[in-house]
């Protein structure tokens, strides 16, 4: 070994890097004394022209000249004296063995067209290669290093696959066709011949050439044959002659024989392709003919005039059109349908006479048969002469320029099909209407009876049953409340009050709860995700939703299981998006499974339909997966059920992601600990229920406040004029008179630029709120609420907090 590094002289670029790299912070150490098997080794790399490289020592270090380094693209020349593992991470499965084999075996390796996915511009892509390990010898004889050297190859072997798929395209197509096919170079040498030739001659596969044709030929064609092929092979003219060609059968049967040449782009013939079409029946038919030609005119004029009749007496559009977007030819049933003449029709293109709605589709099937494609069962809207719309199925045949159509009116049975469906919507609607009734009727009965009984031990002075009925009653109208929140959940149309919301942190919390509910013959895991992202929703809906998917789990479990709730993070490509009929994007999932029954697809094409259930008469509404349903679609997400009998079920919920930290929830106070109003605050209550203004009052003068009370828009605008003084704005969002409370509060921010303003509302009115954006001091309160909440609200917003 000498101390010199004369060894890295010249080598280009890359001799330049290597001379400049430090060494000496790596195990190879300064080049001087890097060992001879090394120095020459690197000699030959850099002064080679083809693409070389040196992986050496046990970490497989990398070093490489001018040629190979385009090959790790935008890693070099960060690649240069890093070990191989970390360069080629990416296909560091496929080559690790191959540089294990040359250096256990001693032996040098070469891969062909080997396919490496490889990182450029910042994707993974399929690359192929051609390359060789070859093993490096130190001076004791040990394998020190790998010489590499290669091309890459993915054009050559892209180019040959679609040459392969051509080639079996084309085999495909000709061996699906009737005719024989065959194809000869440009010399007429046959070099092809597909399935239905040698099925028609019986020869062999693979064994007819040029001269085998001489006796397949009728003697009596031969010569005349070879005649046409060879004036055809001088001068380029289409190959076209009948003649007899010998069947597998040993009869001679009368063919067409067609060819065309294939030219190149300086106009020289490349190829022919023939094919030789069976017409023994064409030909017995001329015969048929020469003996009775009277008989067979007869025949066809009987047969033109059953088509005439056909195309003149169909209620069916028929006609001929071309690719230039005009009507050819029309039958009388366009007259008859439409109202236009055949003047009119074929003087105008045939798009006017479509519905714009169904332009686009209607080019597209233009564009399908320009390029030869039968299409069947397209549905468009034609205009009447008189400006009405008839509902049109076709089918059309391409052939050359033209294409020839049949469309049947079918608007009488997709307007029965409309009607039908009404009905199923009605049916439904009824449904709905007659399960929600019943319960209704089961709470009113509660509350009213209630009242009733409380009303009696008043009168008669019996007070110690009075809160048994006030409980009763209050139960009731919570579960009627309850109700009401699942209906409005299914129809979406529910006031949510959506926060950043720590899904993790929620689970967590309601796991004791959820433990309580399933009971001890159930087992509860949660696995809740690190780094879950928080979702904007409305976290006591969460709560409720999540709550009913872990009971219809412990149902669905009667001899005891396993619940497992699980979170994850969850990016939505196009593909899994559309899966789920989401948008792209990034969301998180709240999944629980249980190890019970399972679901049938007919159940899970139900589980969301309203009053739907599989419990018995009295252990469910059918309405907590419906109010589910409906509070996630309503979230901006999604639900999806994963079922098998007999293995258990998953319900997920797929909620988008909110960008940013999320908020902490603080306990509604008791209304005794309510805070009490200071001196003169002023409260304006505008609602058109006489019983809802009563009760707010009450509550506002027992804190303290001083209430005043509109029934109307309009009655509460002329106290907004007034000086009176007014700190808080409560009103309904749907009120009579024509002003809804949005439009108040609006009014009265012109007046008062600092009202604060409450909306309690049933439901959201969205488009009336602002799709649930409100200004700044406007805040919403859903109806029925709790009095402590009505206090609460009060205050923060009169307090400013």
């Amino acid at each position: 070994m000498t101390n010199d590094a004369g060894f890295l002289s010249g080598g280009g670029a890359m001799g330049a890097l290597i001379r400049a790299y430090e060494w000496a912070a790596t195990p190879l150490g300064p080049p001087e004394t890097w060992p001879q098997a090394l120095r020459s080794a690197i000699d030959l790399c850099l002064h080679s022209s083809f693409p070389t490289a040196i992986y050496w020592g046990p970490e497989l270090r990398l070093l490489y000249n001018d040629a190979w380094a385009p090959i790790p693209a935008e890693r070099h020349p960060d690649a240069l004296g890093r070990p191989g593992a970390e360069v080629w991470s990416e296909i560091w499965p496929i080559i690790a063995p191959q540089f294990q084999r040359v250096l256990d075996s001693g032996e040098g390796f070469a891969a062909f067209d080997q396919m490496l996915p490889m990182a450029r511009g910042g994707r993974v892509e399929e690359t192929w290669w051609t390359y060789s390990f070859t093993p490096i010898r130190s001076e004791d004889g040990t394998i020190a290093g790998v010489l590499n050297q290669g091309n890459e190859v993915t054009a050559h072997v892209r180019t040959q696959h679609a040459l392969r798929e051509s080639e079996g395209k084309f085999r495909g197509i000709t061996n699906s066709v009737d005719q024989m096919i065959w194809s000869t170079l440009s010399d007429g040498f046959h070099d092809y011949y597909n399935d239905r030739w040698y099925e028609f001659t019986g020869v062999p596969a693979g064994s007819t050439d040029g001269e085998a044709w001489n006796d397949m030929f009728h003697p009596e064609d031969r010569e005349r044959a070879w005649g046409v092929w060879r004036h055809s092979l001088e001068t380029g003219e289409t190959y076209h002659i009948e003649y007899r060609l010998k069947h597998h059968s040993g009869t001679y049967r009368w063919v067409l024989g067609r060819a065309q040449p294939v030219r190149d782009a300086k106009g020289d013939i490349t190829r022919w392709f023939g094919s030789c079409t069976d017409i023994q029946e064409i030909v017995d038919a001329r015969e048929v003919l020469a003996r009775s030609r009277a008989e067979l005119e007869r025949q066809v004029a009987e047969r033109t005039r059953e088509r005439n009749r056909l195309w003149a007496m169909t209620n069916d559009l028929m006609g001929t059109a071309g690719l230039d977007g005009y009507l050819k030819a029309v039958n009388p049933a366009w007259t008859r349908m439409l109202g236009w003449s055949d003047a009119e029709l074929l003087a105008r293109p045939f798009s006017e006479l479509v519905d714009k709605s169904d332009h686009a589709a209607t080019a597209d099937v233009v564009r399908r048969l320009s390029l030869g494609e039968t299409v069947d069962g397209f549905v468009d809207h034609v205009f009447c002469k008189d400006g009405r719309l008839r509902t049109i199925m076709w089918s059309a045949v391409p052939e050359g320029a033209l294409f020839y159509i049949v469309g049947r009116d079918i608007t009488e049975q997709r307007n029965a099909e409309e009607a039908l469906r009404q009905s199923q919507k009605m049916e439904a609607v009824g449904q709905l209407t007659g399960g929600l009734a019943h319960d209704f009727n089961n709470l009113l009965t509660g509350i009213s009876g209630s009242l009733e009984l409380l009303q009696t031990r008043v009168s008669q002075g019996r007070l110690g049953d009075v809160d048994r009925y006030v409980n009763a009653a209050q139960g009731a109208a919570k579960r009627a409340a309850a109700l009401t929140h699942r209906l409005l959940a299914f129809s979406r149309r529910q006031t949510l009050d959506p926060k950043p919301t720590d899904v993790n942190r929620l689970v967590v919390g309601m796991e004791e709860l959820v433990r309580r509910t399933i009971g001890p013959h159930v087992t509860l895991e949660v696995v809740a995700a690190g780094g879950l992202w928080s979702a904007l929703v409305d976290p006591s809906q969460l709560e409720n939703a999540l709550l009913n998917l872990c009971i219809n789990a412990r149902d669905a479990m009667p001899d005891g299981g396993r619940i497992t709730i699980e979170t994850a993070n969850k990016w939505m490509d196009e593909r899994a998006a559309k899966e789920r009929d989401l948008d792209p994007g990034q969301y998180l999932s709240l999944c629980v499974t249980d190890t019970g029954t399972g679901m049938t697809p007919e159940v899970i094409a139900r589980a969301f339909d309203p009053f739907f259930t599989t419990k018995p008469i009295g252990q469910g509404t059918g309405l907590g997966l419906s109010m589910i349903y409906g509070f996630v679609r309503q979230s901006g997400g999604q639900v999806r059920i994963y079922s098998e009998i007999g293995a258990g079920t998953t319900m997920c919920l797929y909620l988008p992601r909110h960008y940013g930290a999320a908020e902490d929830v603080e306990a509604v106070p008791d209304l005794s600990g309510a805070p009490r109003a200071d001196a003169g605050e002023t409260v304006l209550i505008v609602d058109d229920e006489p019983t809802v203004r009563m009760l707010v009052i009450e509550v506002l003068e027992d804190l303290g406040y001083t209430a005043i009370e509109a029934a109307d828009g309009a009655g509460g605008l002329k106290v907004l004029q007034s000086d009176v003084r007014i700190d808080l704005l409560v009103t309904d969002v749907g009120l009579p008179g024509g002003m809804n409370g949005r439009q108040l509060a609006d009014a009265g921010r012109v007046l008062r630029p600092t009202l604060k303003v409450l909306f309690i509302t049933g439901y959201a009115e969205n488009a009336v709120l602002g799709h649930g954006y409100l200004d700044r001091d406007m805040q919403v309160l859903t109806k029925p609420f709790v009095m402590e909440a009505l206090a609460s609200r009060i205050r923060d917003l009169i307090a400013g907090s």
